[in-house]
C-alpha cells in the first residue's frame, strides 16, 4: 500500500509543494512508523524528484510530524506519532493534494 502511494506521489511533488520535512525521534516508539517510512521510501522519492527538497529532521524526544511548505511560505503539517509506514505515506499523500 505505501509503495503504491509513494509511486503516485513521486511525479506530483514539485507541482504542488516547495518542500517536505519529516520530523522524528531517532529512538522513540512513537516515531517508528516515520523512521520506517524514511528507510523504505526516501530513496524512491528522492530519485524521482532529485531537485526537490525532502528534509529529514531528527531530534531526541520530538513528536513525529510531516510538514509541507507551499507557495508564499504557507505551511501545513500532520502528526504521524504512533503511525505505521503506510499511514505516514497516506498522511504525506494528504498534504501533497492541491489545496482549493
Amino acid at each position: 500500500m505505501a509503495s503504491a502511494a509513494v509511486r503516485s506521489l513521486s511525479s506530483r511533488l514539485s507541482q504542488n509543494l516547495r518542500e517536505i520535512r519529516v520530523h522524528l525521534c531517532q529512538t522513540s516508539a512513537a516515531s517508528k512508523g516515520a523512521r520506517d517510512f524514511v528507510e523504505q521510501h526516501y530513496v524512491t522519492l528522492k530519485k524521482s524528484n532529485p531537485e526537490f527538497p525532502i528534509l529529514i529532521r531528527e531530534c531526541s524526544g520530538v513528536p513525529a510530524r510531516v510538514w509541507a511548505r507551499y507557495d508564499f511560505g504557507k505551511e501545513s503539517s500532520i502528526s504521524v506519532d504512533n503511525m505505521s509506514a503506510d499511514q505516514v505515506a497516506s498522511a504525506l499523500h494528504t498534504l501533497v493534494q492541491p489545496k482549493p
